[in-house]
């Protein structure tokens, strides 16, 4: 009878519970995607655990501070690491700021305007001014989250409109890639406005520059221009902003000291709980190394200590609520050692990503508080202004209106720079092809593999004239390559390892080039390399930081921790290489191929640790400058690319390198995928075409799919 009992009570109890499932999410593992193992998100696993470790090494170094002193220390460090991983800002340049139009509204003034962050680099803004405030008054400046129409967005108007009924003077801005600020059309970035901070962040990252210093630098001259109106104390600037503009608030306030009050919005959480819930976001709420330099969301509120600061937090939003309560206590400990404990404040409330009526009047009341400015708290009802009133170009976009620069064509000039500069040193190294090396390991973050080698075998199965052997082979880390090794019943006792950035189960289709390949007595082995097939980009499949079904955002792990896709794809190419040399034909020559994209890490392979006998690269990227100097170039291209790579190198010095080693191009293309004519293909790779011997390095152009088989068994042979 209790064994009836309770199955009957379990199954009115499961019975219940899916009622209750159909109206409410009451699933835990479904927000930790982390935890959610599948094969697909092994590579993103192993970044996340580098990550770990970074954060385990910073977590230490937190517990032993305690005094006064040993937190001001900290906070010297921690502004030596943020100018280090936000790169060097430029020279102040006059802001030429324009006032394009007025709006009066019944108890305040809207003045649209727009000023320069850096040269033609226009920023856009409404300039709020109630009509009863103090002779010098409080002013807040409000960075907006990722809404397509920036501040004037009904949620970021709300409180906008609010701070200024309560007397403070606000200035609104557009952040690059919102409002009139738009980079893109919509035909060009489907998107949409949002994608643009990670499409045109990519480019910049391969520059060097994270897409966080363009953002922060039009913050700290939003600062310049309220200093310069006669209407504003500058005792007394306060910064906010939700999401997106939680990050900008953040990352500004900690860089510039003259900001007194930030409340960033929905942001603040720790890496830590980020990557193992949603992953890395935007291309700027990713600073270059940022992990691997020490930097934790904490460290932006930390290192303004002890000056106010409020943490608004949401209990389901996509920032883990548990990072942001822990990001709290750290901080407050630092706040404790300045005897300033009551100046860290965090208000949270039980929602999604969005602010509540709860979080908003905590945050007036913050800004009332240590601002200077008393009243009451209580959110007002507001009349919200349409987009085309707060506009301050004719018709919403600025940057053709005023034929002004964008983030890419300031990048675009930068990466000429980069390579000017790469052209001037090389003159100056005495010996190129060793220094390269050096350059390539260290800015890859490329390591030997140095661990036990294991290989499973997983079975075996036949076409005409071959066989097709499964494999598992340990990667660099705790994970398994898949590999399929194709064995003709008559080997000719050469070997290729073939990559395709399409997997090896689109590599190995009929009459492709494996197929052909094997079928001729080549022996082909095809792997899934990390990012590819079998070991996929997991769970970061969703999210603005996604163009064309790419994931940028699992690039951007390996940008925070100094350890690019690139670099873990040629430690398995280098397995692999060995992989063959003790598992087939003693001494067989081994050729290696790469289509598409996987041509850039094929060659950053042969470059550091060349197993080859043979290269062939079939439709190859020209150069990383070519990724960063299409404006529209194809996200996936990115992947292969190596962040910071254009300080130091470019892809047509790794040809160089090898070009006397037995190397064929197939089709190079541009980063639009673009094949290069003649002309265009010779003075890119002048270098190699100039110090080869004839028969060790080959372009062939204009070849058909069908063709190209040929064309790589003519060149291995």
């Amino acid at each position: 009878m209790k064994y009836n009992a309770f199955i009957f009570s379990t199954c009115c109890f499961l019975g219940l519970s899916s009622v209750v499932s159909a109206q409410e999410d009451l699933s835990v593992y479904n927000y930790w995607k982390y935890y959610q193992k599948t094969t697909d998100q092994l590579f993103y696993n192993e970044l996340s655990s580098r990550a770990f470790g970074q954060l385990e090494k910073r977590e230490a170094a937190i517990a032993a501070l305690a005094t006064k002193e040993q937190w001001q220390k900290r906070q010297a460090e921690v502004r030596a690491k943020l100018a280090k991983s936000v790169g060097p800002f430029p020279e102040k340049t006059p802001l030429n700021p324009v006032i394009a139009g007025t709006l009066k509204k019944q108890d305040f003034t809207v003045e649209k305007l727009y000023y320069e962050s850096r040269p033609g680099y226009h920023v856009t803004a409404a300039m709020f001014i109630p009509d009863k405030r103090q002779e010098k008054a409080p002013a807040i400046i409000f960075c907006s989250g990722h809404a397509e129409n920036g501040f004037r967005s009904e949620a970021y108007q709300h409180m906008i409109l609010n701070y200024v009924k309560k007397g403070f003077i606000v200035l609104a801005f557009d952040p690059i890639g919102q409002g009139e600020r738009i980079q893109y059309q919509p035909d060009e970035l489907k998107k949409g406005a949002t994608g643009e901070h990670s499409y045109a962040g990519a480019q910049t990252f391969i520059a060097g520059l994270p897409a966080a210093n363009y953002f922060i630098w039009d913050g700290i001259r939003s600062v310049d221009y309220l200093l310069s109106r006669k209407e504003v104390d500058p005792a007394r600037i306060g910064i906010a902003g939700r999401s997106g503009g939680g990050t900008q608030t953040a990352y500004i306030a900690a860089m510039d000291d003259r900001i007194l009050a930030a409340a960033p919005e929905c942001y603040i959480t720790t890496f830590d709980k980020l990557i193992r819930s949603n992953g890395p976001q935007d291309a700027e709420q990713n600073l270059m190394y940022g992990l691997e330099n020490g930097i934790d969301m904490a460290d932006f509120l930390e290192v303004r200590a002890p000056k106010p600061a409020l943490i608004v937090a949401t209990t389901r939003d996509m920032f883990a609520i548990q990072g942001a309560r822990d990001s709290y206590h750290e901080t407050k400990k630092a706040y404790q050692a300045f005897g300033k404990a009551e100046q860290i404040q965090m208000t949270e409330d039980d929602a999604g990503h969005a602010s509540t009526l709860k979080n908003r009047e905590a945050t007036y009341a913050f800004f009332q508080k240590y601002l200077n400015n008393p009243g009451s708290p209580t959110d007002l009802k507001v009349e919200i202004l349409t987009d085309k009133e707060l506009h301050a170009s004719p018709e919403g976009r600025v940057i053709p209106f005023l034929k002004g620069e964008s983030m890419f064509s300031l990048n675009e000039k930068y990466a000429k720079e980069l390579a000017q500069k790469r052209q001037n040193n090389r003159k100056q190294t005495a010996d190129f092809h060793a220094d390269l090396k050096k350059k390539v390991i260290s800015i890859s973050g490329f390591k030997k593999f140095s661990g036990k080698t294991d290989v499973v075998f997983s079975g075996r199965m036949h076409r005409s004239n071959y066989a097709i052997e499964k494999y598992l082979v340990k990667g660099s880390g705790g994970y398994y390559i898949p590999v399929l090794w194709l064995k003709p019943e008559k080997a000719s006792g050469k070997t290729v390892l073939l990559l395709n950035e399409g997997g090896k189960t689109e590599a190995v289709q009929k009459d492709k080039l494996a197929d052909r390949l094997a079928r001729e007595g080549y022996e082909v082995v095809v792997p899934d390399l990390s990012g590819t097939g079998e070991l996929g980009s997991g769970f970061l499949k969703g999210g603005d930081s996604v163009i064309d079904e790419v994931p940028l955002n699992l690039w951007f792990t390996g940008v925070l921790t100094h350890k690019s896709l690139l670099a873990t794809r040629t430690e398995e190419i280098v397995i692999l290489a060995d992989f063959i040399q003790k598992s087939g034909t003693p001494k067989t020559m081994i050729t290696g191929a790469a289509v598409g994209t996987l041509t850039s890490d094929l060659l950053h392979a042969a470059a550091i640790a060349n197993p080859f006998n043979k290269l062939v690269l079939i439709r190859p990227l020209i150069s990383y400058q070519s990724i960063v100097e299409e404006r529209l170039y194809k996200a996936k291209f990115a992947l292969s690319a190596v962040p910071g790579a254009l300080a130091g190198y470019d892809l047509p010095d790794l040809v160089e390198v090898l070009s006397a080693q037995g190397l064929l191009l197939i089709n190079p293309i541009t980063a639009t995928e673009k094949e290069v004519d003649q002309e265009h293909a010779n003075s890119i790779y002048k270098q190699a075409l100039k110090q080869t011997r004839p028969g060790r390095f080959g372009i062939k152009q204009g070849l058909s799919p069908d063709e190209t088989p040929d064309a790589v068994m003519s060149w291995i042979k």
